[in-house]
């Protein structure tokens, strides 16, 4: 199903798979607070001890952006605490994704922004590592490379990332694929089963007499936007 404020993560990647988008898909973070849904452009950052680096990426930035900071998932210490993310939030940034771990949840859940990380940890960082060369190019989340002006979406389910030219494409198709899910969804409600809707029957006879025919086929054939 679909976020009733947009289209979701889900519908993003449904999109670029149908527009043959490459894009990147991430669940091992998880939101910090209720607060969870956001899209907006990139903005990495690679953490090396200091602080001082997230006040330069957050100073760049502009309203709407998504600091991504890679801590390299370090469990041992919180990057990011109550200060930080409520500079980024006076300064309007939609979001803050973490590869690494934050801390001070409970003052988190007041800041009017939405943070993804790994977890939490008490420790606030005890090291001063050499600054990388151009530490606010790119970021990476695992094996994902986030570069400047990607685009981020987050949700319950997880983050999306995927090329911002290929975004407003993509946007588009996910919202109509949205409101084609509500409009089967509400029809359910009414009596019409998913399998009437998709024209099951029909589907399981072409597939007697051709067993290459695939759902997939069938699908695109009457219009249908959910697999699944």
């Amino acid at each position: 199903m679909t976020s009733t404020h947009g289209p979701s993560t889900a519908n993003i990647a449904d999109a670029c798979l149908r527009l043959g988008v490459y894009y990147s898909a991430i669940s091992s973070l998880r939101p910090a607070s209720s607060r969870c849904e956001f899209q907006g452009k990139a903005r990495p950052v690679r953490h090396y001890g200091s602080v001082d680096v997230f006040l330069e990426a957050i100073d760049q930035a502009s309203p709407g952006d998504v600091l991504v900071v890679d801590n390299d998932g370090r469990d041992d210490e919180g990057c990011i605490g109550d200060l930080v993310t409520l500079e980024a939030a006076t300064a309007g940034l939609a979001a803050i994704v973490i590869w690494g771990r934050h801390r001070d949840t409970a003052d988190l859940q007041s800041i009017p922004i939405t943070l993804f990380s790994q977890g939490s940890s008490p420790s606030g960082p005890r090291r001063l590592d050499p600054c990388p060369s151009g530490e606010c190019e790119f970021a990476r989340i695992g094996e994902v490379r986030v570069g400047r002006d990607d685009m981020v979406i987050g949700d319950a389910d997880g983050l999306v990332v995927l090329p911002a030219g290929s975004f407003d494409d993509v946007s588009a198709l996910a919202l109509h694929i949205r409101s084609v899910e509500a409009l089967q969804a509400e029809r359910m409600r009414s009596g019409s089963s998913l399998r009437e809707q998709l024209d099951w029957q029909g589907y399981a006879e072409r597939r007697r007499a051709n067993a290459d025919f695939t759902f997939r086929q069938h699908l695109a054939e009457i219009g249908g936007a959910v697999e699944t």
